[in-house]
């Protein structure tokens, strides 16, 4: 039985509205509750969590927690009210399925009643390091952990007053016991994500997989600020000494987290950013990074949060007895997670703004072992790399995903997050490289010397040294050589990585197998790209791949 039927006394109950807001919960409907906690502090969490048998703590203070059936995103089970006026705004595609209001009114209408007499936490928030484009945002939850995601993940009023005073502009409810009902809903399962752009709420049932949370405010932050003139992206972003910033485009499991925490570099942060015409900045206040074989030496920083107080470990196998955690092990899922401050990462940029990038990269991880480490892009083939946003899905990051590398093209490198038609965002990344003469790179953190299963992963030695490389303007003055079939530039020589690794047909021992490879890779990204020519400019379509060429 819980302790709302029994009414017993948790650990913060008796200090549970201290920080509550004037803007109560009764404006969204939700009446008739048990106990609301507001605005808990990370031990209080801990405190509640435990109480409720969430989670249990680790050596050394971090919180580990088993997310149930749901270990990635649900990315099926998202929908999207068609209602206007954003309805003629929103890219409708199997990504952005529409629900009509009156199918999201009906659960919503369900689940306020589902949570009578329940208890609930809340956190108030805001989403956006820059103040001119902060929303306030309302983390409801029906776990006391995912309320310490939340204040892990997102930008944290800074005095009590704020907080009395806090009203949200959108508001999210995580409530995992409710489920759906497909029959009814006309949802895919009894799991969902339903964003309502006009009533300013989102509400996710039937998963505990935090990373909903986060890509809900993420999704609706994509709708909101390219309308404003920012552009959102799915990177990560650091910057050096001199203001000179760069982002990291990618896919989980590409490399974002990694490359961007680098120790000679400031983080911006590693997953969501706006470009606006002051720079960039940080839409979170803190890091939710795969965890799955992190290596203390390779990964120190990010290693560390895993060992620290307030870090939720997502799906870590730990040992009961001596609370000792294993990074290694992936029974539970390869998509092991750890959500973190960025203030864990003692290089981080404590404003979360930077100046305009020097740099934009483009990060794919190919299966098919071919593409090159790093190559240079001219403003219409990024733009083409951009919106064709080349990978291969790794470890579990969605469900019904295998372990096996799934090669795979998401716009923008970020599709299920993008609300506006790609085209949109790879104009305004264009126009912005253009204005602030920053130069583009893709680079390759997949495979060489022949495909998965064949090859291996390209060393993080290798990457780490291209990109300190670019980063550093050292690439700009050696040799490079045109790819017959890509046609981008790729440098032949780099200090700290052998020349063959950057031909990667030097790397494979079957000349005529990478040549296969190469024009099959090249075919995948025609055949993707031919849903997006309409209305793209010509020189952004003779920026694609000629897989014909001739290979020397």
């Amino acid at each position: 039985m819980s302790n709302d039927i029994l009414n017993v006394k948790t650990p913060a109950l008796s200090h549970a509205d201290a920080l509550k807001s004037e803007y109560g919960l009764d404006n969204i409907g939700l009446r008739n509750l048990n106990n609301v906690y507001w605005n808990l502090s990370p031990e209080a969490l801990y405190e509640e969590a435990i109480f409720r048998s969430e989670g249990k703590i680790s050596h050394k203070g971090a919180f580990v927690v088993d997310t149930g059936a749901h270990t990635a995103r649900s990315a099926k089970d998202k929908f999207i009210v068609k209602a206007s006026p954003s309805d003629e705004k929103i890219d409708w595609n199997p990504g952005n399925r529409p629900m009509s209001p009156e199918k999201f009114n009906a659960v919503y209408q369900r689940l306020l009643g589902f949570i009578q007499g329940r208890d609930l936490f809340v956190q108030d928030c805001y989403a956006g390091a820059d103040p001119t484009y902060r929303m306030p945002v309302r983390i409801i939850t029906e776990y006391a952990w995912h309320s310490q995601f939340a204040r892990n993940m997102f930008i944290q009023p800074e005095t009590i007053d704020e907080l009395g005073k806090f009203i949200p502009d959108f508001t999210v409810m995580s409530i995992p016991s409710f489920k759906g009902m497909p029959e009814i809903d006309g949802i895919n399962s009894e799991t969902f994500i339903l964003l309502n752009f006009e009533e300013k709420i989102c509400i996710i049932g039937n998963t505990g997989y935090a990373g909903e949370i986060k890509k809900s405010v993420f999704t609706v932050l994509n709708y909101l600020l390219p309308l404003q003139g920012v552009l959102s992206m799915h990177c990560s972003a650091n910057v050096g000494d001199h203001d000179d910033s760069a982002l990291f485009f990618g896919l989980s499991g590409t490399g974002k987290t990694t490359l961007s925490a680098d120790p000679t570099r400031s983080l911006i942060g590693d997953d969501e950013h706006g470009w606006s015409d002051k720079g960039v900045f940080n839409f979170e206040g803190g890091c939710y990074a795969k965890v799955i074989n992190l290596s203390p030496t390779a990964e120190p920083e990010i290693y560390a949060t895993t060992e620290m107080f307030g870090t939720i470990l997502e799906n870590v196998v730990y040992d009961p007895k001596t609370r000792l955690i294993d990074l290694d092990d992936d029974s539970m899922t390869e998509n092991t997670r750890a959500a973190y401050d960025i203030a864990g990462i003692s290089n981080s940029l404590p404003e979360k703004m930077a100046g305009h990038p020097k740099n934009v990269i483009m990060l794919t991880c190919d299966a098919s072992g071919v593409m090159p480490p790093i190559a240079r892009l001219t403003p219409a083939q990024a733009m083409y790399h951009f919106i064709s946003g080349y990978t291969s899905k790794v470890g579990g990051t969605e469900v019904g995903l295998s372990k096996d590398p799934e090669s795979t093209f998401s716009a923008c490198f970020g599709a299920p997050f993008m609300v506006h038609h790609p085209s949109k965002y790879a104009k305004m990344l264009k126009e912005n490289i253009i204005k602030h003469n920053a130069t583009c790179w893709i680079v390759n953190t997949g495979w060489t010397g022949g495909s998965y299963g064949v090859g291996k992963r390209m060393s993080i030695k290798y990457t780490r040294a291209l990109l300190n490389a670019a980063l550093e303007g050292k690439l700009a003055d050696v040799k490079y050589y045109t790819d017959p079939i890509f046609g981008f530039e790729v440098p032949t020589h780099c200090e700290g990585v052998p020349d063959e690794v950057l031909r990667p047909s030097d790397t494979w021992g079957d000349k005529k197998a990478f040549e296969e490879k190469y024009r099959t890779l090249a075919s995948l990204f025609i055949d993707n790209f031919k849903k997006f020519a309409e209305g793209s400019p010509q020189e952004v379509l003779d920026a694609g791949p000629n897989k014909d060429a001739k290979l020397d």
